[in-house]
């Protein structure tokens, strides 16, 4: 078992590391060749350029060494920027991502000083613990002694436990529900205050059900000029172009392959530079590098022109869906939020991301199979936690090096050695479960493209959803079951039926410990890791001596990527779900929590300031997954806090933990009709002012301009070819142009709302095929 000394030469290590990690940082950021890689954001805002003047050396190392004794200064200007100012620099979902680590503080820190003050001494002043290691041989450590397990079976001090699980309980609701309705407020107002975007405007139907008579993009236009005479406004379908896509991607490498040969032929004009036709430039025929690439790059062109061709030409590429945009934020809100007919399977329709927050790839995917997709997924995602509960149950060993020493005795005379005892029970287990880690995110993200969500922001909160699950089950679940049982096993063998669960008991509370590790290293030493930005840096030095060779070049090289919602929040949830369990049962472990939460407000406040590019902005619509996350940490806690008391025969307070699991759901029912609509749905009343107040500032405002061709699949965008944007792409609405009904049995849609941007004539207004009034 890890003992205060251990944890002591693991707090002692991952703080030495997130030391130097910060100190390393601290100076990289102050070396001018480094300014894009610690802060890339305000160059791509255009308000910061690169050191040009001074002497040669000046350019590339701070000679200043008056900014080497302010070297922490970054710490107050990270905390500096005031919240509004925040949001519109960087938007509200990352002011608001920053606001679940503030919500850690506002919880923790009552709790903490809370349970320090009751709970720690109330649990220390017993000897059960010593007690139960002289008869039953029970592994235990100091630690342990100031958890819940150092109280005697059936003891009054039990009592005391429950209050505080009262109070906790009450503490976080209250916090929970005062965030829930300010972050609600912030994202109201953020939707009223922000400016124009196509998502205002914008709905994607789907499922639009197949016509004989007519195209998917002439049935789209009838359905909405009929059942949306007044606010319908032009549409866009969507073309499967993911071929297409894929060739210009393979053009651009290859023309980034050229930009490098082309540089290093340029260095030396006396060697051609060569390489190899196969795999990689690994194997094949060797030959010149650049009239290779050059070829390389006129093929592809070749298969560009006519995949091009076929995509606008066949219909097969035609997808039955649309993103159809409204006159009116108040039409596309009723649009988006009603049923369209009476069959619920077709012509659905919802909130249209905003441009770049779509997953083309996925749009071109059958409605139909969205559902087998995710089935698929469900049982792939089961027999993956499933599998991954190996590797974890190895990684328990090394927390409980005893047990391994009585089972493997020839490894004694190295367990024995202090330092590496330590390092072992310690620092091991974190870094090897860190370690197993690092490939889940990017099998999860698959996993979410293949199920079909359409925006970046959707694949992101599945993701993220699918990592919370997969660490509570097989971070925290396995780790507990797998470490009791593989601890207590001498114990279990020879035991009694009826006093194993007592055991059980005992045993959950002792694994505060690996759990301790785990966030120094994960959150004390990761998070320092983080700021210091080693990966990026490496890559934009390597790409800024290898292939830059004009400005636009640099900006290529800048990575400031983004927060990575996908796993950083689940990430989060599970400190919530630890700190939240051992809050009662082993309130040591609560510091450690503290120190995570802020060392990461700051780390991160500074990154998103300075560093990350968010890709979309949701409007913090992943907070209803943030709440819920919490509440079913705190439901679960409380489960566990029950199932503990039960098995120490504390018979006046498990009884009285039963309510609480019900006044939690119950106050989750709440701030779900209270505040979730605000995330999921936009009021009338409000897109109604913004459309009003719009109007009165630009009442000439060309909407239809603004919107035409919003949508339209990233590569038919600024194409070279002049045939790009003709008439001929059926995927383009295109206003001069009308697309009468060709069913026989119905009359026509009426002509001028077509080609009117104010206004749309009432149904009667109708024309025959011809062109005649019937």
């Amino acid at each position: 078992m890890a003992t205060f000394k251990d944890i002591g030469l693991a707090a002692g290590i991952n703080i030495l590391t997130a030391f130097i990690f910060l100190i390393a940082f601290a100076i990289l950021r102050l070396q001018p060749f480094n300014d894009r890689v610690y802060f890339p954001k305000w160059y791509l805002k255009g308000l910061r350029t690169s050191p040009q003047s001074g002497a040669f050396m000046s350019k590339f190392v701070n000679i200043d060494w008056r900014s080497y004794i302010r070297f922490l200064n970054w710490v107050p200007e990270a905390l500096k920027m005031p919240e509004p100012e925040l949001i519109d620099h960087a938007g509200l979902d990352s002011a608001v991502y920053l606001r679940i680590y503030l919500l850690g503080l506002k919880i923790f820190v009552p709790v903490t000083l809370l349970a320090w003050a009751i709970l720690v001494p109330i649990n220390w002043t017993n000897d059960t613990l010593a007690k139960a290691g002289v008869q039953d041989k029970v592994l235990y450590s100091d630690i342990d002694k100031l958890s819940i397990s150092n109280i005697p079976l059936g003891s009054k001090r039990f009592l005391a436990h429950m209050v505080m699980a009262y109070a906790f309980t009450f503490w976080v609701c209250y916090t929970l529900q005062k965030e829930y309705a300010t972050v609600a407020a912030m994202r109201l107002h953020f939707l009223a205050s922000e400016r124009r975007r196509p998502d205002q405007f914008t709905v994607l139907v789907r499922n639009v059900p197949p016509d004989l008579d007519e195209s998917v993009s002439e049935s789209v236009e009838h359905f909405f000029l009929v059942n949306h005479p007044n606010q319908y406004l032009t549409h866009q379908v969507v073309v499967n172009a993911n071929k297409l896509a894929k060739l210009i991607k393979q053009k651009e490498k290859k023309e980034n392959w050229l930009d490098y040969y082309e540089l290093k032929y340029s260095r030396d004009p006396s060697k051609r530079p060569m390489t190899k036709t196969g795999f990689l430039g690994c194997c094949g025929d060797k030959v010149d590098a650049i009239e290779y690439q050059t070829a390389e790059i006129e093929r592809l062109k070749g298969e560009i022109a006519e995949e091009r061709k076929r995509v606008k030409n066949d219909p097969k590429n035609i997808i039955p869906a649309a993103f159809v945009s409204m006159k009116s934020r108040w039409g596309a809100a009723v649009c988006a939020q009603t049923q369209q007919t009476r069959d619920p399977t077709i012509w659905l329709t919802e909130w249209a991301p905003e441009p770049r927050d779509i997953y083309w790839n996925n749009l071109a995917i059958p409605y139909i199979s969205l559902n087998v997709r995710r089935l698929i997924i469900a049982v792939a995602f089961f027999f993956l936690t499933f599998f991954f509960m190996i590797p974890i149950t190895i990684v328990q060993s090394f927390a409980n090096i005893e047990g391994i020493q009585k089972r493997l005795p020839f490894l004694t005379p190295i367990i024995d050695i202090g330092f590496i005892k330590s390092f072992v029970q310690g620092v091991l287990p974190g870094i090897v479960l860190k370690i197993f880690l690092i490939v889940l995110p990017t099998i999860l993200m698959m996993m979410s493209k293949f199920e079909g969500f359409i925006s970046i922001s959707s694949l992101e909160r599945r993701a993220a959803l699918r990592y919370y699950l997969f660490n509570f089950i097989n971070v925290f679940l396995v780790s507990v079951i797998a470490g009791a049982a593989f601890e207590q096993l001498n114990s279990f063998l020879h035991q009694s039926p009826k006093d194993i669960p007592v055991t059980i008991g005992v045993a959950i509370p002792m694994k505060a410990t690996f759990f301790i590790t785990y966030v120094m290293v994960d959150g004390w030493a990761g998070v320092a890791g983080e700021i210091l930005r080693l990966k990026p840096l490496i890559i934009y030095h390597l790409k800024n001596f290898f292939i830059v060779k004009t400005e636009k070049d640099r900006e290529e090289a800048m990575d400031p990527g983004s927060i990575g919602f996908n796993t950083g929040e689940p990430q989060i949830q599970l400190y919530f779900l630890l700190g939240l369990i051992y809050s009662i049962v082993t309130p040591v472990f609560l510091p450690f929590i503290l120190v995570f939460f802020a060392l990461a407000y700051v780390v991160y406040r500074h990154q998103i300031i300075n560093v990350y590019n968010q890709e979309y902005e949701s409007g913090a619509a992943f907070w209803p997954d943030v709440h819920g996350r919490i509440v079913f940490a705190l439901i679960f806690s409380q489960i566990v806090l029950f199932g503990l008391m039960s098995t120490k025969h504390a018979v006046a307070s498990a009884p009285l933990l039963i309510a609480l699991p019900v006044l939690t759901f119950f106050f989750h029912r709440f701030c779900k009709g209270r505040y979730e609509s605000a995330f999921v749905k936009y009021p009338l009343q409000e897109a109604m002012m913004k459309d009003t107040l719009e109007r009165a500032r630009e009442p000439g405002l060309n909407l239809k301009g603004y919107l035409e061709y919003t949508y339209v699949h990233p590569v038919f965008k600024n194409d070279d070819d002049e045939d790009d944007n003709d008439e001929s792409f059926d995927g383009k609405v295109d206003g001069a142009v009308l697309v009468p009904t060709k069913r026989q049995s119905r009359r026509n849609t009426p002509i001028p709302s077509k080609f009117s941007e104010t206004s749309s004539p009432s149904l009667p207004e109708v024309v025959t095929e011809n062109g005649n009034e019937p």
